[in-house]
C-alpha cells in the first residue's frame, strides 16, 4: 500500500508568515517586494518545508522568488567544495539562465552565497573557474552543465536542492535525454522543483520518475493572459504586411516583434534601420555577447525595437514593455502564449498583436481555440486611424540610422529586400521591385499622416 499523501501547507497572505533569513527579509524590502504572488504564497511554505514542487504557470508569474527564495533560505550557511554545488537550477536557454542569476544575485549575495551561470556560448573556461571556486548555487542550461559533467568540471552528488525551470520548453528542446542524466546524479534524497506552463507526456514523465509526493499549484496560463492582456488579431494583405510592420515599429513606445527565421530577423532590422527606427535583432544565430548587448540597450530604450525568432519566447524579462507583435503567427498555441507573455509580466497589462493574411486565418482560428483566447479581430491597412488606435503605429521619419542600410547614387536605402513570409511580396508576383517598395512605402506614409492631421 502507499503511504498517505502528506498534507500541503496553507498558502500565506504575506512573507512576514514565512521562516525566512533576517538577510532576505531585508533585501526584499530594499527590492520593494513587498506582497507575495499567487505562486509563490502557495509552494513557498512547502517549498521552506523541504517538500517537493509542482509549479505551473505563464512566465511572469513570480516562478523565480517562488523557488529561488527558498533554494537559498536553505542552502543558506552552507559552503560549497570546488566543482561540487549545492543547488542546481535548470534552465532552457541563455536568456532565462541570465534573468534568474541577475533575480537572485542580491539574495544570494546577502546570505554570502556565490552563483555560478553555467551556459552554451561563453567562455567554458570562466565556467570552470567560477565552479572551482566553490559556486553553492548554479544555473546552467542542460547541454553545457552535461559537457561540463562529462569533463568532471563539476559533480552533482552533493546537490540536495534541484530547479527545473520552464521543463515543458527543455523537453521541446530536445532536452529530455541531458535533463535526466542530470536528475539521474543529484543527491538522491534531495528536494526537487518543477516549474511549467504545460504538463505534456514528457513533462508529465518527470514528475512520476523524480518528484516525490509534490505540492502541485497551478495558475492557469490562459486566465492569467486574459486577465491583463488584450488580445487582437489583424486581417491584412500580404502586400501591405511590410508597411503596417513598419508603422507599428514606428511608434513612440518599446516593442517587441517575432518573425519566424533568422534571416527574416536580419533582412527586416536591415529595413527598419533604413527607415529610420532604432532596432535591432535577436536569434540564435547571434554571439552571446551581442544578445546581452542588444537586451540591455532594448531595456534601456537605447533600441525601441526588438526583432527576434522564437529565442525570445522565454526567459526575457523587460519592465513596462506593453506591445508585442507577432509579424509572422507561432506555429502553434504554446509559442503564442511564451511570446505574448513578454508583455502583461507581473500583473501589468499588456498587448499582444497578430498580422495574418487571408492564406493563414484558419491557422491563427484553430491555434487561438487550443489557446482560449478571444481576440478582437479587425481589418486593416497601413496608415489607417485602426492600426493607430490599436498599436500607436505612425509613419516612420524615412531617415537611415548611422551604420544602417546602405543608399544609392540618390541617397535612397537599397536595403529593402524584405523576402520573408510574405512581407514585400505580391501574390502571384513574386518580390516586388526596390523602387515598387519605396514607392508605396512613401504613398503610405503620405497617407499615415494625412489621417493622423484628419484630412
Amino acid at each position: 500500500m502507499h503511504a498517505p499523501k502528506e498534507p500541503a501547507l496553507a498558502p500565506v497572505k504575506s512573507f512576514a508568515e514565512l521562516d525566512l533569513p533576517a538577510q532576505l527579509v531585508e533585501t526584499m524590502a530594499s527590492l520593494a517586494v513587498t506582497e507575495p504572488f499567487p505562486i509563490q504564497a502557495a509552494t513557498l511554505p512547502n517549498a521552506l518545508a523541504g517538500r517537493d514542487v509542482l509549479g505551473r504557470g505563464r512566465t511572469g508569474s513570480g516562478k523565480t522568488l517562488a523557488f529561488g527564495l527558498a533554494l537559498l533560505a536553505r542552502t543558506a550557511g552552507q559552503q560549497a567544495d570546488p566543482k561540487r554545488p549545492l543547488a542546481l537550477i535548470l534552465v532552457p536557454t541563455r536568456e532565462l539562465a541570465q534573468q534568474v542569476t541577475e533575480a537572485l544575485e542580491p539574495y544570494a549575495a546577502a546570505l554570502k552565497l556565490r552563483m555560478a551561470t553555467v551556459v552554451g556560448g561563453l567562455s567554458i573556461g570562466r565556467q570552470v573557474s567560477s565552479l572551482r571556486t566553490g559556486a553553492e548555487v548554479v544555473v546552467a542550461t542542460p547541454g553545457r552543465l552535461s559537457d561540463l559533467v562529462g569533463r568532471r568540471d563539476v559533480h552533482l552528488e552533493r546537490v540536495k536542492i534541484t530547479v527545473l525551470d520552464e521543463a515543458d520548453q527543455m523537453c521541446d528542446m530536445g532536452f529530455m535525454p541531458q535533463v535526466t542524466e542530470i536528475l539521474d546524479q543529484v543527491h538522491h534524497a534531495g528536494q526537487r522543483m518543477l516549474f511549467s506552463a504545460t504538463l505534456d507526456r514528457n513533462v508529465d514523465q518527470l514528475v512520476r520518475k523524480y518528484l516525490k509526493d509534490p505540492v502541485s499549484h497551478s495558475v492557469d496560463p490562459q486566465a492569467g493572459a486574459v486577465s491583463t492582456m488584450d488580445h487582437h488579431v489583424l486581417h491584412i494583405h500580404a502586400a501591405d504586411k511590410v508597411s503596417a510592420a513598419t508603422e507599428i515599429a514606428a511608434r513612440d513606445n518599446r516593442v517587441l516583434m517575432f518573425l519566424d527565421t533568422k534571416h527574416g530577423v536580419d533582412q527586416f532590422v536591415k529595413h527598419l534601420r533604413a527607415m529610420g527606427v532604432r532596432a535591432e535583432g535577436l536569434h540564435s544565430g547571434k554571439s552571446q555577447p551581442q544578445r546581452t548587448r542588444t537586451l540591455a540597450q532594448f531595456k534601456t530604450g537605447a533600441v525601441t525595437v526588438l526583432v527576434a525568432t522564437n529565442v525570445a519566447a522565454r526567459g526575457i524579462h523587460i519592465d513596462d514593455l506593453d506591445l508585442v507583435v507577432n509579424v509572422d503567427p507561432p506555429a502553434d498555441h504554446k509559442d503564442y502564449l511564451h511570446r505574448g507573455g513578454r508583455t502583461a509580466r507581473a500583473g501589468e497589462s499588456g498587448r499582444v498583436v497578430t498580422l495574418v493574411t487571408p492564406n493563414q486565418r484558419r491557422d491563427m482560428v484553430r491555434l487561438l481555440a487550443d489557446a482560449r483566447i478571444r481576440p478582437t479581430i479587425t481589418q486593416v491597412r497601413s496608415g489607417e486611424a485602426a492600426l493607430t488606435r490599436i498599436t500607436g503605429a505612425k509613419a516612420p521619419s524615412g531617415v537611415p540610422l548611422a551604420g544602417s542600410a546602405p543608399t544609392d547614387a540618390k541617397g535612397k536605402p537599397s536595403g529593402s529586400d524584405l523576402a520573408f513570409r510574405g512581407i514585400g511580396t505580391r501574390p502571384g508576383r513574386g518580390k516586388e521591385s526596390r523602387k515598387t517598395i519605396e514607392a508605396r512605402q512613401q504613398a503610405e506614409a503620405r497617407r499615415a499622416a494625412r489621417v493622423r492631421r484628419g484630412v
